[in-house]
């Protein structure tokens, strides 16, 4: 019997790969462009960590962790999102006693054992940012603004933003009254799993995805009638700052996100693509002003997003594919076949992309494996190009071909690649 990969995680093979490349450079460029800095932390983290900070009603936490035991007796789980690991290591290495404000960014493979569908994986990526020491709202509408500027950096058009608002805890504490008295009427005809989150999370109901609990959850008293003063001030700032900057959005007092961590600001960014079927939710993200302290840190206002690469790559408008290689030797007689190798190599390490086939083929399949690699440039070298140090250099998308010497070769290149 073959061996196949995990059900909901699949491979991907270089053909798809320069798409994620391009999305991915794009993230990079986008959120440096903003001040932001990588960091990379473990796949693997205490269970407790996601407990404590995503929630024990969650779905993530009750249905959906890789967790296990190691031989240490540990409780380990395979992270399911990033916000929880970069709030630990902001605490585990003090880095508020090292600049007033922080801004970080992640890209990498998240982990969560929900049912597989269009676009949703068992191993998935996820890029996203976080923010420490800014209680905005400005930085709200500046994060919410970048992330739409990226989006349409990509070719993605139709995109619709929501915004709404949680408040902080006297808020929700108020809310929390309105909501279980509308609410309790309606118990028994709610699924098994919001009976439950009446009792230890009534928030969590409006997140459900269950028909007849979103019916009853749509008529729920909205939560900006219960704002705070200072809440209020807050969204009514972001608001201010959206319309400032340009950005489209639309005020949408039902959503709640999937996470117990979060406080106040809250946002999403939908997708209208034909291609990203009923699961449209391109990304997500929100303040959590609380987070950091109830990990042992000092009192931190945070904010930040996270967006599923494959729901973008769905997206995303196809575009011709790039080559990864710049220019592609031809050794036209066997003999030349280690020649070849050195000019690769002298290429190379002018900071060309370099391929080859030393197999000894013929001159015309070498010419076919070029040209269907996409590949700009092929340098023919044969026994007489060798004895008059000159290679023949053929720009493939224009057809043209002349000799060069061999000295001068990588300079050439470079010009016909710089266009």
């Amino acid at each position: 019997m073959s061996l196949r990969a995990v059900k909901g995680m699949k491979d991907i093979l270089p053909d798809e790969i320069s798409k994620w490349h391009r999305l991915e450079r794009a993230f990079r460029d986008r959120v440096e462009g903003y001040g932001f800095r990588e960091a990379r932390f473990p796949i693997v983290e205490p269970t407790a960590l996601f407990v404590r900070t995503i929630g024990e009603t969650t779905d993530i936490v009750e249905k959906e962790m890789y967790t296990f035991t190691d031989r240490g007796d540990k409780s380990l789980t395979l992270r399911p999102e990033g916000t929880a690991s970069a709030v630990r290591a902001y605490v585990q290495h003090s880095v508020q006693g090292r600049e007033p404000v922080t801004k970080w960014y992640y890209i990498g493979p998240m982990y969560r054992r929900e049912r597989p569908a269009k676009g949703r994986y068992r191993q998935f990526y996820q890029a996203g940012i976080e923010v420490f020491g800014d209680p905005g709202p400005y930085i709200d509408a500046e994060v919410i603004d970048m992330v739409v500027g990226f989006i349409a950096s990509l070719g993605i058009t139709e995109v619709e933003v929501l915004v709404n608002s949680i408040g902080g805890a006297a808020t929700r504490q108020n809310y929390t009254a309105a909501l279980l008295a509308y609410l309790e009427p309606h118990r028994d005809e709610l699924c098994a799993d919001c009976q439950r989150r009446m009792d230890a999370n009534p928030l969590r109901v409006l997140d459900c995805k269950v028909p007849r609990c979103v019916e009853i959850a749509a008529d729920a008293p909205p939560i900006l009638k219960h704002l705070t003063d200072d809440d209020r001030a807050h969204f009514d700032r972001l608001q201010e700052a959206l319309t400032k900057l340009g950005t489209p959005y639309r005020i949408v007092g039902s959503l709640v996100r999937g996470l117990d961590y979060y406080t106040g600001t809250l946002f999403e960014v939908l997708g209208k693509g034909e291609g990203l079927g009923a699961q449209n939710a391109l990304l997500g993200g929100g303040r959590y002003d609380q987070l950091v302290k109830s990990l042992g840190g000092p009192d931190t206002p945070a904010i930040g997003f996270a967006m599923g690469l494959e729901r973008l790559l769905m997206a995303m408008p196809e575009v011709e594919s790039e080559s990864h290689v710049d220019v592609f030797v031809v050794a036209a007689q066997p003999t030349v076949r280690a020649e070849a190798a050195l000019l690769g190599r002298e290429l190379r390490e002018t900071g060309l992309r370099v391929e080859s086939d030393l197999r000894g083929g013929s001159l015309k399949s070498q010419l076919r494996r070029a040209d269907k690699m996409n590949t700009r440039i092929a340098m023919i070298l044969g026994e007489s190009e060798v004895a008059a140090g000159a290679v023949q250099l053929k720009d493939l998308r224009a057809q043209k071909q002349h000799t060069v010497f061999r000295k001068e070769a990588a300079k050439r290149a470079h010009e016909i690649l710089a266009g």
